[in-house]
């Protein structure tokens, strides 16, 4: 049990890094009260332009990548039956500390850019299906949220087929584990676009463009 501890735990630490808001203050603000209030990657592509937001969206992966490396080095031998599980572990660490940085009230982001950093390291389907699902989607319909609300959906699939078809060697009560974790990410997701969803119900949820302006739709 501690092993997942320390693991959530230094993902937390390099999720605390928060891109969009270093990024902001650099500039004289701070991004969360600007534009839909959100640290993250597509309120700094809207407020603060193209080139703002694909920083942010870096930092924000990167970090993620990171942490999963570190936990891979530290623990790939001491723990090779269980290291995937123990990426994710560190992977969720992330995510909650981009969500939920102590020393920003617990105000960050919604953590799609992070999640972007846990599809790239964790396993190579999973980095081919996440990018070919978020961009097929938001090329197709300029929707971020719905774009990274469909990853996630994929990837909870992914890695339960993966998990059972033996790509990551463990245990079936570990990959139980793993899915659990999963599909906890995912509901966090969802709760954190609860918003996005109504507006994409309603017909509301306002588009994104990556190199044009943005246009309130």
């Amino acid at each position: 049990m501690w092993i997942r501890i320390i693991c959530v735990a230094i993902g937390y630490a390099f999720g605390l890094f928060q891109t969009s808001y270093i990024i902001g203050r650099l500039h004289g603000i701070d991004i969360r009260e600007y534009g839909s209030g959100n640290a993250g990657t597509t309120n700094m592509l809207r407020t603060m332009g193209t080139k703002a937001g694909l920083l942010t969206f870096f930092g924000d992966c990167i970090k993620c990548v990171l942490a999963v490396v570190l936990v891979r080095i530290c623990f790939g031998k001491a723990h090779a039956d269980i290291l995937p599980l123990l990426e994710l572990y560190a992977a969720a660490g992330v995510i909650l500390g981009h969500n939920f940085p102590f020393y920003l009230h617990f105000r960050g982001g919604k953590g799609i850019a992070a999640t972007a950093g846990l599809v790239l390291s964790l396993h190579p389907v999973i980095a081919v299906c996440g990018i070919i699902t978020f961009f097929t989607v938001f090329l197709l319909t300029h929707y971020v949220s719905l774009g990274s609300l469909l990853v996630y959906v994929g990837l909870v699939i992914e890695i339960i087929v993966l998990g059972q078809t033996g790509a990551f060697g463990m245990e079936q009560q570990y990959l139980v584990e793993m899915y659990i974790v999963t599909i906890l990410l995912a509901a966090m997701a969802f709760w954190k676009h609860r918003e996005n969803i109504k507006r994409l119900l309603a017909g509301t949820e306002r588009k994104t463009y990556l190199f044009k302006k943005n246009k309130k739709e």
